[in-house]
């Protein structure tokens, strides 16, 4: 009888994975106990407030959700009511944080017609967090299970929220235990909201990766928010796929490489003959940066040149933003560019790239001495990063679940990042340690095994660029990971 049990125990969750694309990993999870990735759930803490909270993102962008949240403070840390108090809301608390380099960017996975093996990331993602296992780096074949589990998921990535959190909950649903998954999407529509008028006509500009647009998340949420809240006024929304930038802040090579001093095959960003096309006629709007070969030319003349890709993320961030102005100017709307909903985590760090280029465009004039965008944007355009709103959301849910630790100390908090794994004879990785593009995109779902390693994020992983990035942005992260390092010495 216990056999026939377990084999309609089996069938079910063979049935539930044939409605889910991500129904294979789910079922190794749940049942599989020979997997690497099975987690016993009748185990699982039941007393949750003195476990860390997990974040996850695709890389280091989601490091600017975490750093909302560690300085929010917003309530009074004795009786969690509203007002600050001077002593951050999360003080106590620690976080578990993984960002999966190995298979970033995730926007690009729709590009390539593979939404399955995304979300099967995605479930290995909160897989981790949920579990207790880690490599202390690459090259070992001993797994460490001295990780805890998580009280609460936070998805500090776009795309993965609109392609995945969904298949987490439903996921988590199955585990039987409690869990709140929190995504950036809702967030970043409510905060878009703040800055328009009941009854205003205004433009919401979404600048997000390939994926997430395609998903249609933001515009979606967006609808259903005006519908939701009975807005009066006319509320237009413009769409940017804005390949390239989140890949350049975290150094994807096909996208961002400074070591070169002429173009490469296997660039995959804007070019003049691309999908993606670069538009000689708007050289002088766009305004690109060609010093320290941050533009990659065949010609030392920029209109004379049959080869230009972009290798600099402040040039990524002028593409795209000409792109959305362009789109928006042929429209023809009436309606102004009011906010920007800065729709992938790794856009904060370039904010002041993104405030620049559109003083730029709201003062530019033609030939003719006339404004060319102005009629079409705010003279401020607000930029909105989600992530506060992400804070408020996360500390609503734990105040109401009474999750607040009584003693804590963030500095405990941990960093993860997933890297290829060089034990898997069927990898593909390529000279530098990383995926060759056509197998990170190529691979096919439901082929369980271990891909990656995921392996302590400590100081000495971080290159220069990405260091002096963290300590101009993200300093009490970085002082985190400093102290995570010191922890795994």
């Amino acid at each position: 009888m216990k056999h026939y049990f377990k084999l309609i125990s089996i069938l079910l969750l063979l049935l539930i994975g044939c409605g889910s694309k991500s129904g294979d990993i789910v079922i190794s999870i749940l049942n599989d106990k020979s997997s690497f990735y099975y987690i016993d759930f009748s185990t699982y803490p039941k007393e949750r407030s003195n476990l860390p909270i997990g974040v996850f993102d695709s890389g280091t962008g989601g490091l600017t959700v975490l750093k909302a949240i560690i300085n929010y403070d917003e309530n009074d840390n004795t009786e969690h009511k509203p007002g600050s108090d001077g002593i951050l809301d999360f003080q106590k608390e620690t976080f578990i944080y993984l960002g999966d380099q190995a298979n970033m960017p995730y926007g690009n996975y729709s590009l390539e017609n593979n939404i399955d093996l995304l979300q099967e990331h995605i479930i290995k993602d909160a897989q981790f967090l949920l579990g207790n296992k880690y490599y202390s780096n690459s090259y070992t074949s001993t797994v460490n299970t001295d990780k805890q589990p998580v009280k609460a998921i936070v998805i500090a990535c776009n795309t993965a929220t609109a392609y995945g959190k969904e298949s987490i909950e439903q996921f988590i649903k199955q585990t039987k235990i409690d869990m709140k998954v929190i995504g950036v999407i809702d967030a970043g529509v409510r905060a878009a909201f703040e800055h328009i008028d009941q009854n205003e006509n205004a433009i919401i500009g979404v600048m997000a990766t390939v994926g997430t647009i395609a998903s249609e998340g933001y515009k979606n949420t967006i609808i259903k928010y005006i519908e939701k809240n009975n807005y009066s006024g006319n509320i237009e929304i413009f769409s940017q796929g804005a390949l390239g930038i989140a890949e350049a802040v975290d150094e994807e090579l096909n996208f961002y490489d400074k070591t070169l001093t002429e173009p490469r095959d296997n660039y995959k960003g804007p070019k003049l003959d691309g999908e993606v096309k670069i538009d000689k006629a708007l050289l002088d709007v766009y305004n690109f940066n060609f010093d320290d070969h941050k533009m990659l030319c065949d010609h030392k003349l920029a209109e004379n040149s049959s080869i230009l890709q972009l290798n600099d993320a402040e040039n990524y961030v002028r593409y795209h933003l000409v792109s959305l102005m362009e789109n928006i100017r042929k429209s023809k709307t009436q309606k102004k560019l009011k906010t920007l909903i800065l729709g992938c985590t790794h856009y904060p760090y370039l904010i002041e790239d993104f405030n620049t280029v559109f003083e730029e465009l709201y003062n530019y004039k033609t030939e003719e001495n006339t404004y060319l965008y102005r009629d079409f944007m705010a003279e401020k355009i607000s930029l909105i990063d989600p992530a506060r709103n992400i804070a408020e959301e996360l500390f609503t849910y734990m105040n109401d679940k009474r999750l607040f630790k009584n003693e804590g100390d963030m500095k405990n908090s941990e960093f993860y990042i997933s890297v290829p794994n060089p034990d898997n004879k069927k990898n593909q990785i390529n000279s530098n340690g990383q995926f060759s593009y056509e197998y990170k995109y190529g691979r096919i779902a439901g082929d369980i095994q271990e891909y990656t390693k995921i392996i302590p994020l400590v100081e000495k992983e971080l290159s220069t660029d990405v260091y002096i990035r963290f300590e101009e942005q993200i300093p009490n992260i970085l002082d985190l990971i400093k102290e995570f390092s010191k922890s795994k010495e």
